[in-house]
């Protein structure tokens, strides 16, 4: 048995098989598309339950980062670093410098504090001599005055 030979009838009206052929069709396409029509209006209704969060707070967020990095001229930040290196490596050269002197500073120091206890020395040296000249002085009025008394007892009439 065909579907050319084969019949249907429904209500007193005979269809022949080539017309079940496109019923049938027709019917599964009007389906399908019932189908995918439903399913398309259930996801819109699960899209339009979804509820979107507002994002005004977030737009002022943003808009206040913007402005801080504007404030605080972001922009120019790596121009800022790169004279912040060199002034760090001219510091420590500087600083080397510096610590040259500082070296040459404690030396003098050293030789002051020497010199200080030679003039200390030397002063102590030029009292003792002070002394002794005054000493010296005595004697030799002494020694005079004995040559003058020796002279005289040489020579009584002079």
């Amino acid at each position: 048995m065909s579907i050319e030979d084969s019949e249907l009838k429904i209500g007193g009206q005979t269809f022949k098989g080539a017309w079940i052929a496109v019923v049938l069709a027709i019917g599964s396409t009007i389906g399908g598309g019932v189908w995918t029509a439903s399913s398309l209006y259930s996801r819109l209704e699960a899209v339009e339950a979804i509820q979107v969060p507002d994002i005004v707070p977030l737009e002022e967020k943003i808009l206040l980062i913007e402005q801080e990095l504007t404030a605080n001229d972001v922009s120019k930040l790596q121009g800022k670093l790169a004279e912040l290196g060199t002034n760090l490596v001219v510091i420590k050269d500087q600083q080397a410098g510096l610590l040259l002197i500082q070296k040459q500073v404690t030396d003098v120091e050293k030789a002051v504090t020497e010199m200080q206890t030679i003039v200390k020395k030397a002063e102590l040296v030029v009292k003792d001599v002070e002394g002794f000249e005054g000493e010296i002085k005595v004697l030799k009025r002494e020694i005079q005055d004995l040559w003058d008394g020796m002279d005289e007892l040489y020579n009584p009439l002079k």
